[in-house]
């Protein structure tokens, strides 16, 4: 990962820790979970290399990589003598880890289906909205019993008879965890399933005849569309906040846990604990889940939150309920990075331009394969790759089980390396 970049999530990602007694009006920064010290440093690391640049992903994670931006400030005036110490410093590996998630696991429900709805009728207007929504949206709570205090967050009512989205990072690390509704009742909940790489989960509690959330087409989505969120945002004391805003973005690619996610863009107010809640359209339907924004310790960062595209929770939920996994998403088990131009202007030998591998993913095809660390991708299936988004676009295309045909330069010499795609839950864990 690029280690110039500026901005940082220092705390958004830890879900948001209330302390046993009421929260204060002027509202301090959570303390650090330290229960997922692990987790956490691989979300912090991956979000310093945030991408602000458009991606043809649908999953979060496919692929890994990331967008280097300018060229690296030596620490001194003295480069490394050799490029790929040069590509050594630039690039540092990200951590991938796997939620751990304690609480009590639920049957699965394989005859459940998540499905999009064409939207129907008049736009409402934010006050009908809010009326319309409100009662399908219910706060997560989560207890870790090594820890004091509580982490808050939101989920969205997915069947009448108790399914519950929220975000992974919500209940990450927690041995139990409860849902409240509109009406105050309050329910322990049990695992369906959850992903890490989506930042998607589902939970089940015991109940019947729940408001149940409409879903759309997050597809059918322009910039400048008017889209609201309904959350649970610095705790109880703000539980069923309505915010309002347009989409700023589609596609923004976002590197997230070692991953690559693509996630709409809002200028919607979202705030910690508005983890799992939903951002919707003007017509009442769920076109996505909120789940990060972004956040500086330089400078003042507004307007810039991101929610998960419904399209891509249908497909993780309707996998998680039927195996209790997200199954189906092609990896290939590297790292990549582009090469700096100005990379050249400080050695005379230097690669071609392509995507330099800075790590290889034990146990994968490609590292039996032989790709290795500092080789040079570039052309993938005889296409020329430059950029991140060039090699997903092509794997993108496939399945689990095809093959990808790499062109490597490496020490000078040029050679091809036939790769299968695996499963990425196989190569990086759920």
């Amino acid at each position: 990962m690029n280690k110039n970049d500026w901005y940082n999530t220092e705390s958004w990602y830890d879900p948001l820790r209330q302390e046993p007694e009421l929260v204060s009006a002027s509202i301090q920064k959570p303390q650090k979970k330290t229960g997922w010290k692990r987790w956490q440093g691989g979300i912090a690391l991956a979000l310093v290399a945030l991408l602000l640049v458009s991606s043809s992903l649908l999953f979060g994670g496919r692929g890994g990589g990331e967008k280097p931006g300018n060229a690296p400030k030596a620490k001194s005036d003295k480069l490394p003598d050799d490029w790929t110490d040069f590509f050594d410093q630039y690039y540092t590996d990200v951590e991938t880890d796997v939620a751990e998630i304690n609480i009590s696991q639920s049957e699965l429900y394989p005859g459940f289906e998540l499905k999009l709805e064409k939207a129907e009728g008049e736009p409402m207007d934010l006050k009908q909205l809010y009326e319309h929504c409100v009662e399908s949206v219910v706060a997560i709570t989560g207890y870790n019993s090594g820890a004091t205090g509580y982490y808050w967050g939101t989920g969205v009512i997915l069947s009448e008879d108790g399914l519950i989205l929220t975000n992974t990072h919500v209940i990450a690390e927690c041995d139990r965890v409860t849902v409240a509704l509109y009406d105050d009742s309050s329910y322990e909940a049990t695992l369906v399933g959850a992903d890490t790489i989506s930042d998607i989960a589902v939970l089940k509690i015991e109940a019947s005849g729940l408001p149940v959330a409409t879903f759309g087409e997050s597809g059918t989505l322009s910039v400048g569309d008017h889209v609201a969120a309904i959350g649970n945002p610095l705790g109880q004391t703000f539980r069923s906040t309505l915010t309002d805003g347009i989409i700023s973005a589609i596609e923004r690619g976002i590197s997230y846990n070692g991953h690559s996610m693509t996630l709409l863009q809002t200028n919607t107010a979202i705030n910690e604990g508005n983890s799992g809640g939903a951002l919707y359209n003007m017509y009442g339907q769920v076109i996505g889940i909120t789940n990060m924004k972004m956040m500086s310790t330089y400078s003042s960062i507004e307007g810039i939150g991101f929610a998960i595209p419904s399209a891509t929770v249908r497909t993780v939920v309707n996998s998680l309920v039927r195996s209790g996994e997200m199954r189906g998403r092609p990896a290939i088990g590297i790292t990549v990075g582009e090469i700096p131009k100005d990379a050249g202007n400080n050695y005379k030998e230097i690669p071609p331009e392509g995507l330099y591998v800075s790590s290889v993913t034990e146990g994968t095809d490609a590292a039996a394969k032989g790709i290795q660390h500092r080789d040079i991708i570039t052309e993938a299936n005889h296409t020329p790759v430059k950029t991140t988004e060039d090699i997903s676009k092509i794997k993108d295309q496939l399945q689990v089980g095809d093959t990808i045909v790499f062109t490597i330069w490496r020490n000078g010499e040029i050679m091809e390396i036939e790769v299968v795609l695996m499963d990425l839950n196989d190569v990086y864990g759920g």
